[in-house]
Protein backbone atom coordinates (compact mmCIF):
# COMPACT_ATOMS: atom_id res chain seq x y z
CA UNK A 1 0.00 0.00 0.00
CA UNK A 2 1.36 3.56 -0.94
CA UNK A 3 1.95 6.11 1.57
CA UNK A 4 0.53 9.36 1.50
CA UNK A 5 3.87 11.13 0.80
CA UNK A 6 4.57 8.41 -2.20
CA UNK A 7 1.30 9.26 -3.89
CA UNK A 8 1.77 13.20 -3.29
CA UNK A 9 4.93 12.24 -5.03
CA UNK A 10 3.95 10.53 -7.98
CA UNK A 11 1.05 12.65 -8.44
CA UNK A 12 3.75 16.05 -8.58
CA UNK A 13 5.53 13.85 -10.78
CA UNK A 14 3.03 13.50 -13.31
CA UNK A 15 2.34 17.34 -13.27
CA UNK A 16 5.90 17.80 -13.53
CA UNK A 17 5.22 15.71 -17.20
CA UNK A 18 1.95 17.20 -18.09
CA UNK A 19 3.80 20.69 -17.70
CA UNK A 20 6.89 19.60 -20.00
CA UNK A 21 4.84 17.82 -22.72
CA UNK A 22 2.22 20.68 -22.72
CA UNK A 23 5.31 23.29 -23.37
CA UNK A 24 6.57 21.23 -25.59
CA UNK A 25 3.02 21.26 -27.45
CA UNK A 26 2.91 24.66 -27.65
CA UNK A 27 6.25 25.38 -28.88
CA UNK A 28 5.85 23.13 -31.85
CA UNK A 29 2.52 23.77 -32.79
CA UNK A 30 3.62 27.66 -32.72
CA UNK A 31 6.30 26.69 -35.05
CA UNK A 32 4.74 24.04 -37.53
CA UNK A 33 0.97 24.48 -36.82
CA UNK A 34 -1.53 22.23 -35.37
CA UNK A 35 -2.45 20.22 -38.69
CA UNK A 36 1.21 19.37 -39.45
CA UNK A 37 2.73 18.76 -36.06
CA UNK A 38 2.65 15.13 -34.89
CA UNK A 39 3.09 13.58 -31.68
CA UNK A 40 6.69 12.35 -32.57
CA UNK A 41 7.88 16.20 -32.59
CA UNK A 42 6.19 16.90 -29.64
CA UNK A 43 7.55 14.05 -27.88
CA UNK A 44 11.43 15.13 -29.14
CA UNK A 45 10.82 18.57 -28.07
CA UNK A 46 9.56 16.91 -24.68
CA UNK A 47 12.49 14.74 -24.54
CA UNK A 48 10.09 11.80 -23.82
CA UNK A 49 9.07 9.21 -25.92
CA UNK A 50 5.61 9.18 -28.27
CA UNK A 51 4.57 6.17 -25.91
CA UNK A 52 5.36 8.35 -22.86
CA UNK A 53 3.37 11.42 -24.22
CA UNK A 54 0.64 9.20 -25.37
CA UNK A 55 0.49 7.64 -21.71
CA UNK A 56 -1.15 11.18 -20.64
CA UNK A 57 -2.30 12.43 -23.93
CA UNK A 58 -4.35 9.71 -25.90
CA UNK A 59 -4.25 11.50 -29.17
CA UNK A 60 -2.77 14.48 -30.80
CA UNK A 61 -6.72 16.32 -31.35
CA UNK A 62 -6.22 15.92 -27.63
CA UNK A 63 -2.79 17.26 -26.57
CA UNK A 64 -3.48 20.32 -29.09
CA UNK A 65 -6.78 21.49 -27.22
CA UNK A 66 -5.17 21.19 -23.88
CA UNK A 67 -2.20 23.01 -25.16
CA UNK A 68 -4.42 26.11 -26.46
CA UNK A 69 -5.98 26.17 -23.07
CA UNK A 70 -2.76 26.13 -21.32
CA UNK A 71 -1.81 28.92 -23.41
CA UNK A 72 -4.57 31.29 -23.20
CA UNK A 73 -4.57 30.68 -18.96
CA UNK A 74 -1.06 31.74 -18.90
CA UNK A 75 -2.03 34.92 -21.34
CA UNK A 76 -4.97 35.70 -18.88
CA UNK A 77 -2.85 35.39 -15.79
CA UNK A 78 -0.01 37.56 -16.73
CA UNK A 79 -3.02 40.16 -18.22
CA UNK A 80 -4.31 40.62 -15.04
CA UNK A 81 -1.26 41.02 -13.21
CA UNK A 82 -0.27 43.88 -15.58
CA UNK A 83 -3.87 45.15 -15.12
CA UNK A 84 -3.62 45.29 -11.43
CA UNK A 85 -0.32 47.07 -11.66
CA UNK A 86 -2.47 50.22 -12.75
CA UNK A 87 -3.33 52.63 -10.59
CA UNK A 88 -6.73 53.74 -12.38
CA UNK A 89 -9.49 52.41 -14.92
CA UNK A 90 -8.44 53.76 -18.45
CA UNK A 91 -4.48 52.88 -17.30
CA UNK A 92 -5.83 49.41 -16.74
CA UNK A 93 -7.50 49.29 -20.00
CA UNK A 94 -4.57 50.76 -21.96
CA UNK A 95 -1.97 48.32 -20.22
CA UNK A 96 -2.04 45.81 -22.85
CA UNK A 97 1.10 47.24 -24.95
CA UNK A 98 3.29 44.16 -23.79
CA UNK A 99 1.18 42.85 -26.53
CA UNK A 100 2.90 44.53 -29.67
CA UNK A 101 6.75 43.69 -28.07
CA UNK A 102 8.60 41.38 -31.00
CA UNK A 103 10.76 40.74 -27.86
CA UNK A 104 8.68 39.20 -25.34
CA UNK A 105 9.10 35.56 -25.56
CA UNK A 106 5.39 35.01 -24.93
CA UNK A 107 4.29 37.18 -28.21
CA UNK A 108 6.29 35.44 -30.70
CA UNK A 109 4.95 32.17 -29.21
CA UNK A 110 1.79 33.27 -28.96
CA UNK A 111 0.63 34.83 -32.12
CA UNK A 112 1.00 31.91 -34.29
CA UNK A 113 -1.24 29.40 -31.62
CA UNK A 114 -3.81 32.23 -31.78
CA UNK A 115 -3.69 32.43 -35.28
CA UNK A 116 -4.00 28.76 -35.59
CA UNK A 117 -6.54 28.05 -32.94
CA UNK A 118 -8.53 31.17 -35.33
CA UNK A 119 -8.53 29.02 -38.56
CA UNK A 120 -9.38 25.47 -36.92
CA UNK A 121 -12.03 27.39 -35.33
CA UNK A 122 -13.41 28.29 -38.69
CA UNK A 123 -13.84 24.66 -39.17
CA UNK A 124 -13.76 22.66 -35.98
CA UNK A 125 -17.06 23.22 -33.44
CA UNK A 126 -15.10 22.72 -29.88
CA UNK A 127 -12.39 25.25 -31.57
CA UNK A 128 -14.78 28.17 -31.99
CA UNK A 129 -16.08 27.04 -28.63
CA UNK A 130 -12.43 27.79 -26.65
CA UNK A 131 -12.08 30.96 -28.88
CA UNK A 132 -15.90 32.08 -27.86
CA UNK A 133 -14.54 31.10 -24.12
CA UNK A 134 -11.13 33.40 -24.98
CA UNK A 135 -13.38 36.32 -26.33
CA UNK A 136 -15.47 36.07 -22.69
CA UNK A 137 -12.51 36.00 -20.94
CA UNK A 138 -10.97 39.11 -22.61
CA UNK A 139 -14.42 41.07 -22.36
CA UNK A 140 -14.34 40.09 -18.43
CA UNK A 141 -11.18 41.21 -18.23
CA UNK A 142 -11.89 44.69 -19.73
CA UNK A 143 -15.54 44.78 -18.06
CA UNK A 144 -14.12 45.49 -14.78
CA UNK A 145 -11.75 48.42 -15.42
CA UNK A 146 -14.92 49.87 -17.46
CA UNK A 147 -17.78 49.99 -14.89
CA UNK A 148 -14.83 50.66 -12.50
CA UNK A 149 -14.37 54.19 -14.64
CA UNK A 150 -18.19 54.39 -14.74
CA UNK A 151 -18.36 53.64 -11.16
CA UNK A 152 -15.84 56.61 -10.07
CA UNK A 153 -17.38 59.26 -13.07
CA UNK A 154 -14.04 58.77 -14.90
CA UNK A 155 -16.20 57.29 -17.98
CA UNK A 156 -19.61 58.60 -19.33
CA UNK A 157 -22.49 56.03 -18.55
CA UNK A 158 -22.61 53.56 -21.15
CA UNK A 159 -22.88 49.37 -21.55
CA UNK A 160 -19.78 47.85 -19.59
CA UNK A 161 -20.18 44.77 -21.61
CA UNK A 162 -20.61 46.60 -25.32
CA UNK A 163 -17.97 48.78 -24.19
CA UNK A 164 -15.60 46.07 -23.09
CA UNK A 165 -16.25 43.67 -26.50
CA UNK A 166 -15.50 46.73 -28.36
CA UNK A 167 -12.47 47.41 -26.69
CA UNK A 168 -11.33 43.85 -27.25
CA UNK A 169 -12.18 43.92 -30.92
CA UNK A 170 -10.36 47.21 -30.88
CA UNK A 171 -6.89 45.36 -29.50
CA UNK A 172 -7.56 41.99 -31.68
CA UNK A 173 -8.07 44.31 -34.97
CA UNK A 174 -4.66 45.94 -34.44
CA UNK A 175 -2.61 42.94 -33.33
CA UNK A 176 -3.98 40.92 -36.30
CA UNK A 177 -2.71 43.83 -38.64
CA UNK A 178 0.66 43.95 -36.18
CA UNK A 179 1.45 40.21 -36.50
CA UNK A 180 0.70 39.75 -40.00
CA UNK A 181 1.72 43.08 -41.71
CA UNK A 182 4.76 43.91 -39.55
CA UNK A 183 6.29 46.55 -42.84
CA UNK A 184 2.81 48.47 -42.78
CA UNK A 185 2.20 48.32 -39.01
CA UNK A 186 4.98 48.49 -36.17
CA UNK A 187 5.00 48.37 -32.77
CA UNK A 188 4.60 52.13 -32.31
CA UNK A 189 1.48 52.35 -34.48
CA UNK A 190 -0.26 49.79 -32.98
CA UNK A 191 0.35 51.25 -29.10
CA UNK A 192 -0.36 54.52 -30.43
CA UNK A 193 -3.32 52.87 -32.64
CA UNK A 194 -5.07 51.60 -29.78
CA UNK A 195 -4.23 54.16 -27.25
CA UNK A 196 -6.28 56.84 -29.31
CA UNK A 197 -9.04 54.53 -30.55
CA UNK A 198 -9.93 53.91 -26.53
CA UNK A 199 -9.04 56.91 -25.15
CA UNK A 200 -11.81 58.57 -27.89
CA UNK A 201 -14.64 55.77 -27.09
CA UNK A 202 -14.22 56.44 -23.58
CA UNK A 203 -13.91 60.21 -23.67
CA UNK A 204 -16.70 62.59 -21.50
CA UNK A 205 -18.51 65.00 -23.78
Amino acid sequence: MYSSSAININLELEDLRKAQILQAALIKISETGSANVTLDDIAKQAGMSKGGVAYYYKSKDILCKEAFKEFFVRIFRRSKETLSECSDPLSQLLSFGWLYNWDDPEVNLGYPLLMDCMAMSSRDAEYRKMFHEWVLNWVSILREAVSEGIRTGIFPEMDPDDTARTISSIYHGIAVRWYLDPESHSSEWAVEAFTRSITSLLKKD
